[in-house]
Formats: C-alpha cells, sequence, structure tokens
C-alpha cells in the first residue's frame, strides 16, 4: 500500500505541473497580440509616466460596476472586431491568431485583436475601448453594425500608469487606484481626466502571468 500511494502520488504531482505548463503555454501564445505603443518618460518604484501617441479606437460606453460592465461592454467591442462591420473584405489577423482570407463576397471583415482593452469609469458609466491595429486609419476602418460601437480618434495624452498582475476585483483595482493617487499627490503631479483600467491578457489566463494597469492622465 505505501508504495502504491506514493505512485499515486508522482503521478498527481506530475499531472497537476504538466496542467500548469500547459496553462501557462496558452497564456503566452493567447497575450501576444499587437499592443499601443508608449514612451516610458520616467518612472519609480510605483508607477511609469508614458506618452502614448495619438491612436485610433473602437468603444462602447456602458452602465454598471467595472466587473459586470467590462463584460457587457467587452461582448459590444468584440462583436465588432469579430465581424459586426459593414466591410466585407479579408484582413490579416495578428500573431498568433492564423489569418483566413473571404472566399465568399458577404464574408464580414475580422480585425485583430490588440491590447490593451481600457475600462474608463465615470458617473456609473464606464467606458471599454480596443485600441485599433496601426494599419488602419479612421477611413479604413469598417462601420460598426452596432450603433453603441463608436470610433474614436485618441489625441496624444501623457500618463502615470501602476502595473500589477492576478486576478482583478473591484475592490483590489480601487486599492490600486487610491496607492497611484496618493503617489502622484506626493510627488506633486496633477491629474486631468478619468481614470482607466488596462487588460492585456487573453480570459482564462494564469493568474500570474496576467498584466494589469491603472491609468490617470497627467499634465504634459
Amino acid at each position: 500500500m505505501p508504495v502504491l500511494n506514493t505512485k499515486i502520488m508522482i503521478i498527481t504531482i506530475l499531472s497537476i505541473v504538466a496542467i500548469l505548463v500547459l496553462w501557462s503555454l496558452w497564456g503566452v501564445f493567447a497575450s501576444r497580440v499587437e499592443q499601443i505603443e508608449y514612451t516610458v518618460l520616467n518612472e519609480n518604484d510605483i508607477y511609469q509616466i508614458r506618452l502614448y501617441p495619438s491612436h485610433i479606437v473602437a468603444q462602447a460606453t456602458v452602465s454598471g460596476f467595472y466587473k459586470e460592465s467590462r463584460s457587457s461592454g467587452f461582448r459590444i467591442v468584440a462583436g465588432y472586431i469579430f465581424g459586426g462591420n459593414t466591410k466585407k473584405e479579408s484582413i490579416a489577423m495578428t500573431a498568433p491568431v492564423l489569418t483566413e482570407s473571404a472566399i465568399e463576397e458577404n464574408l464580414s471583415e475580422k480585425i485583430a485583436m490588440t491590447a490593451p482593452v481600457l475600462v474608463e469609469t465615470g458617473q456609473n458609466l464606464q467606458t471599454i475601448s480596443f485600441a485599433m491595429p496601426k494599419s488602419y486609419t479612421m477611413e479604413t476602418l469598417p462601420t460598426p453594425n452596432d450603433s453603441r460601437v463608436q470610433i474614436v480618434q485618441i489625441p496624444e495624452k501623457k500618463f502615470a500608469v501602476l502595473k500589477f498582475s492576478g486576478y482583478r476585483s473591484d475592490n483590489r483595482i480601487k486599492k490600486k487606484e487610491m496607492q497611484l493617487r496618493s503617489a502622484l499627490e506626493r510627488d506633486g503631479m496633477t491629474i486631468q481626466g478619468s481614470v482607466a483600467y488596462a487588460g492585456y491578457n487573453a480570459p482564462g489566463t494564469p493568474p500570474w502571468m496576467t498584466r494589469n494597469e491603472v491609468l490617470l492622465e497627467v499634465l504634459k
């Protein structure tokens, strides 16, 4: 019996290790998407100061708390980038998503997923934004079929950014926001605009591999 129990324990441990390795590998490849470029102007032990260039986003504004509104807003905008638009042509997806060619004239365009997905909060309203791939312009992006999706040109902005990993919750995000605000106040930085939260990873990514951020716009 002791030998049998030892074998069972070894098999169980190896199975858990294999699952964790496969999960981690999936997290690596699932999250390798085009990202918004930025320049780090300064950083310390708590936050970075970044300059983001002008870029285009598809966004939807929904009501509710962070978790529920992020889910509903995500579905609305994802519907647009995954075919809910008026343009009928094939567009190559960004790596690691495979490209697919349009073989039928009525195939709606699919747009590459980019990171991060931004959640900007207001008075019980939250705007979920997906950055559009750099290959697009305001003129070449297809028109959304859903009127709740807006295509917006975001001007150049400077943000203070606090990074963290692990699962997100309303309470944890609020604590990170307060930590960032406190650090900026300590350093004499002037905040303008509302807070934004960025998630870089696909759903189901291992928590130890996730990249989350709190962003506060600061004066240039």
